[in-house]
């Protein structure tokens, strides 16, 4: 008798999955999602020893060191043409976690809607606009004459895109501000 009572189960059970896979077939695929770069690797174990920062501006990469030993690397943007970052060993020489650009931000209108993207303190502002500083969070600064390691966007992976300073991607800046000094050595090479 259980024998019987199971065979309608069955048959109902084997119909409800023809018309799943049926209705799975007939919906046509969707594009693939759309890829996003790796933009860092942070793998710190904090152990001894001093950390090291090189810049390479042909790759647009960092390379991060602690004694010796590789504890993360990041995709920069640095400075486009005409706005070129200097190549040499330098020290940083200051840590601000909240600073904003005293050279290079833009104008907005009164519903921050940006009305020119690369204006300076001196660009003439229109009535009803403003001119808004450009943020560097965790700002690391590496010359007297105002270039420096800070978070910002790396819009193309591998290009250039700042006024000349070195653009950490936004996720990775703070461990790399936590793990520097004021010291720290940074190499930048062609």
């Amino acid at each position: 008798m259980a024998k019987l009572a199971s065979l309608p189960l069955l048959r109902l059970l084997a119909a409800l999955t023809s018309l799943a896979l049926c209705s799975c077939a007939t919906t046509p695929p969707g594009p693939p999602p759309k890829a996003e770069h790796v933009l860092y690797e942070w793998y710190d174990d904090y152990g001894p020893g001093e950390v090291k920062v090189k810049i390479d501006l042909g790759e647009q990469r960092a390379t991060y060191t602690r004694g010796g030993r590789e504890i993360g690397w990041s995709f920069v943007a640095t400075g486009k043409e005409g706005h070129g970052t200097p190549s040499g060993t330098f020290r940083i020489t200051e840590k601000i976690v909240d600073k904003y650009s005293n050279r290079y931000g833009w104008i907005e209108d009164e519903w921050g809607n940006v009305t020119n993207g690369d204006a300076k303190p001196s660009t003439p502002v229109p009535p009803g606009e403003r001119y808004m500083p450009a943020p560097m969070p965790f700002w690391m600064r590496l010359t007297s004459y105002g270039i420096g390691m800070h978070a910002g966007v790396i819009p193309k992976p591998g290009e250039t895109a700042s006024h000349g300073c070195i653009r950490l991607p936004k996720a990775v800046a703070p461990r790399v501000f936590d793990a520097v000094k004021v010291g720290t050595p940074v190499v930048i090479t062609h």
